[in-house]
């Protein structure tokens, strides 16, 4: 049994649903342990009665170290502050062997387990961001990303996770300062500091916008792989990370930001269209229940309503400015079909 652990809002609740079920495809022997950071999300969530999940509300596992440190950071400081002390409150609480954090706003193409085989008798996984050249952030960013991160109940493990928690909530903000940034530039020196910590060589564990520059995705046994651009090298690929993915309006998405990553035909098919399609079934899901959904962008796209040459480029063609409808896939099947 895979252990897993995340945590949102309600403002992330077809982020976190669509990463389940993803989940749910690729393997049964899991659990994930989720920590719903507000009322709404928590009680939408019972309301799934979802199989392979228990949902843990945050005023259960906040604790006095973390209450007082609260009111020092932002939204998104605080999550990342919280980062360890949900790995260790699943595993402490369920009494797990292990437990992998994961971020919500993954989506899994493969079984996970074979990231796990490749740890071995080290009682840490750290995944590297493996970032294309012209994107290294290394230096501001971190060498490695909180984004699947594994502790084994062990000594070893837990003395890491204690350590990281410590250091959490000593200093955990958004900005670079004397060699640190949020939770994640703590990684960095991890394999030296410790001796029980992986990095995952295994570059399907891990597939990103900072990264897929150096990748052609395409269908192999019914799988998807990426194969690097410069060599035969191929891999099946494990999880995506969306990170920067926008949610808009009407069944509409911003991929990538423009100018932040560079973004081909070929990711937008094999990466980033079973992502809307996953985000769109979650979102009728929730809506089955009468959970009226809101993301926490709230975008909306200019005057699509009042301009009718608007609404014809977004509805028909799939696209309008770096706005993209789940129709631009159908577009570009009817084509191939022509």
């Amino acid at each position: 049994m895979n252990n897993f652990c995340t945590l949102f809002n309600s403002k992330y609740l077809t982020r976190g649903l669509a990463m389940y079920r993803s989940l749910e495809k690729q393997t049964r022997d899991f659990h994930l342990y989720i920590f719903a950071f507000d009322d709404n999300c928590f009680s939408v969530l019972k309301s799934l009665n979802l199989e392979r999940a228990t949902i843990i509300p945050l005023v259960q596992f906040e604790d006095a170290e973390l209450l007082a440190v609260k009111p020092t950071r932002k939204e998104n400081e605080y999550c990342w502050t919280c980062t360890p002390s949900i790995i260790r409150y699943a595993i402490r609480t369920y009494g797990l062997k292990s437990c992998t954090y994961i971020d919500a706003d993954l989506l899994f193409f493969g079984n996970p387990q074979v990231l796990f085989e490749e740890m071995g008798d080290k009682s840490v996984l750290i995944t590297p961001h493996h970032y294309t050249e012209r994107y290294d952030q290394s230096a501001t960013s971190g060498i490695y990303c909180v984004q699947f991160v594994c502790f084994k109940n062990t000594v070893e493990g837990m003395a890491v996770l204690e350590w990281w928690r410590d250091a959490c909530l000593e200093w955990c903000y958004c900005r670079m300062e004397d060699g640190k940034f949020g939770d994640q530039k703590y990684l960095d020196d991890w394999t030296t500091r410790f001796d029980c910590v992986h990095a995952l060589e295994h570059r399907g564990g891990g597939v990103a916008p900072w990264n897929m520059q150096q990748y052609n995705f395409g269908y192999r046994d019914g799988a998807v792989w990426a194969q690097k651009a410069v060599c035969r090298f191929a891999f099946p690929v494990i999880f995506y990370h969306y990170h920067a993915f926008r949610i808009a309006e009407a069944n509409s998405f911003i991929p990538l930001p423009d100018g932040l990553y560079d973004l081909n035909e070929n990711a937008l098919t094999f990466m980033y269209r079973p992502y809307m399609q996953a985000l769109v079934e979650a979102n009728n899901e929730l809506k089955k229940k009468g959970v009226r959904t809101l993301a926490h962008e709230n975008i909306t796209i200019p005057r699509i309503r009042k301009s009718i040459r608007r609404m014809v480029k977004l509805y028909f063609t799939g696209k309008f400015r770096e706005f993209y409808h789940i129709n631009y896939f159908k577009r570009q099947w009817l084509t191939k079909l022509i």
